[in-house]
């Protein structure tokens, strides 16, 4: 004979006997994680990531602190001390309590500020062209692989064409145009010149920067507007523009953010680079890559001119390079760190 179980209920006495208790069994709460979030939680476990995003943080905490650390020091990156150059330009001091670093040869400025100040410009140039290449070339991406058709091949032909185009010598040459085109009529100054040069750099970098992004944008884009949610907002007739940004752009994050991290470092080099070649930046304007140029002459004499900024360049570029390579395993869905 079946027997109905017995449920033991409060008040109850207790005889000892086993009792069979029907009780209904909470549901397990799962909490499921986006892959943005696993992929930070990856990186939050990463030792040398962790350590690369302090030192970028120090970095860009030294450049916006730069006028406060010059004056902790009792300096300023344009003083000049020539009682301190002797009658070949070289320094007669070295590192001291009033000049951290030593002084420049030939100006006798201070190197400590020159090289806080210096950490302004390539961090500016590194952002803002990453910044604006970014925008470009995820818009330009998005339209070209969700339109198709002749747009399609328009913007993917300007892809090509950017693509094509020898970076150097229009780097080069596009500098010096700019400069004669905005400054050279009119007989601007130093400072005004700099600027001018400071702006058609990052106007240099991002022209030619934004087109690689383009192309990976669109090639995620192909393959995701056939899937099945990009075919029921058409069905349910959203517009365009909110398919592109709020359907396909969230699944686009992943490529981004590992592009954007590993085009900072990119920059950072290349504005020194540029800057070396007589193609960047110009004094006034205080640059580890100018910096670097003037110190090829007195490297024999006076060698920390010449590698605080490489040094200072290196370790940037390091950190932001393993950053960068942390980022991208961390977005990889195939690797397991």
């Amino acid at each position: 004979m079946v027997t109905e179980p017995q449920v033991l209920r409060a008040g109850d006495p207790d005889d000892g006997q086993v009792r069979s208790v029907s009780s209904t069994a909470a549901p397990v709460r799962t909490v499921s994680k986006s892959p943005t979030r696993i992929a930070l939680a990856r990186l939050r476990r990463d030792r040398i990531a962790m350590i690369c995003a302090a030192i970028c943080v120090a970095y860009v905490l030294i450049a916006i602190f730069a006028p406060l650390l010059a004056r902790l020091e009792g300096q300023n990156a344009t003083d000049l001390h020539q009682d301190l150059i002797d009658e070949f330009g070289f320094p007669m001091v070295g590192p001291t309590g009033e000049h951290w670093f030593g002084v420049e040869p030939r100006l006798g400025r201070d190197l400590f500020a020159r090289w806080v100040y210096g950490a302004r410009p390539s961090l500016i140039v590194a952002v803002a062209v990453t910044t604006i290449t970014t925008i470009i070339g995820v818009v330009v991406g998005l339209v070209a692989g969700f339109t198709g058709g002749w747009v399609d091949r328009v913007l993917s032909w300007l892809i090509d064409l950017v693509l094509s185009l020898p970076y150097l010598l229009f780097a080069i040459a596009s500098s010096a145009v700019l400069v004669a085109i905005f400054g050279g009529a009119d007989g601007a100054g130093a400072e005004d010149v700099a600027q001018i040069r400071f702006i058609s750099l990052i106007c240099v970098l991002s022209f030619f920067g934004w087109a690689s992004l383009a192309r990976l944008v669109r090639g995620q884009v192909l393959s995701l507007r056939e899937r099945e949610f990009v075919a029921a907002a058409k069905v349910l007739g959203i517009p365009t523009r909110q398919v592109l940004f709020k359907e396909l752009l969230p699944n686009l994050v992943a490529p981004i953010v590992v592009s954007v991290s590993l085009a900072l470092p990119g920059y950072v080099v290349a504005e020194a680079g540029l800057t070396v070649l007589g193609a960047g930046l110009i004094e006034p304007t205080p640059s580890w890559g100018l910096t670097i140029s003037a110190a090829t002459t007195y490297y024999r004499a006076d060698p920390l001119y010449l590698w605080l900024p490489v040094l200072g360049i290196t370790i940037l570029v390091l950190a932001l390079s393993l950053l960068g390579d942390a980022v991208r395993d961390a977005f990889d869905p195939r690797t397991r760190r």
